[in-house]
């Protein structure tokens, strides 16, 4: 599903498996990426035929991390666009998770503070991230929740009580 948006002649469409495009453009960018067995998907936005940003998640059960968005910004694009690109591939994400089952999603905050909390993320602790996405780079964690979903550190395996008294 290409589309282009107002930044431009940019499409975004998924990265096909096994993500070498999205992984070069990583590479490209000096940014950690996760091994290609443990990529669940990937998007990717085009400039023509070279691919200027992507997006790659993780999944753990009803639970991904985002990698990225990494922007490789066409020559004399403004910020305030390479921004969009970061928010418009961080949607294309978020839209599979919906449609995947995913019910959580965490991203660090790369100082893209202003993307995540448009797209609805929150700052959340560490804690909250499942051990099988432990051992990320990055300082900071944000986190989304789709449909109802609340966050609830109770729901970790204390009761609001204990975790208010320090007891985990």
């Amino acid at each position: 599903m290409a589309r282009s948006n107002t930044h431009g002649a940019l499409a975004y469409r998924p990265l096909p498996a096994p993500w070498e495009q999205g992984l070069e453009l990583f590479r490209f960018a000096g940014a950690w990426a996760p091994r290609p067995a443990d990529v669940h998907a990937g998007w990717g936005a085009w400039d023509g035929e070279r691919l200027v940003g992507a997006v790659l998640m993780e999944r753990v059960g009803a639970t991904a991390m985002l990698h990225g968005p990494v922007v490789v910004a066409p020559p004399g694009m403004p910020a305030e666009d390479v921004l969009a690109v970061a928010a418009e591939l961080t949607g294309q994400a978020l839209a599979h998770a919906g449609t995947a089952g995913i019910t959580t999603v965490f991203a660090r905050p790369q100082s893209l503070d202003r993307v995540w909390v448009r797209s609805g993320f929150i700052p959340v602790p560490e804690a909250e991230l499942p051990r099988e996405l432990h051992g990320r780079p990055g300082l900071g964690l944000f986190g989304w929740r789709g449909g109802t979903a609340l966050w609830s550190t109770a729901g970790r395996g204390g009761s609001r009580s204990a975790l208010a008294r320090g007891e985990h």
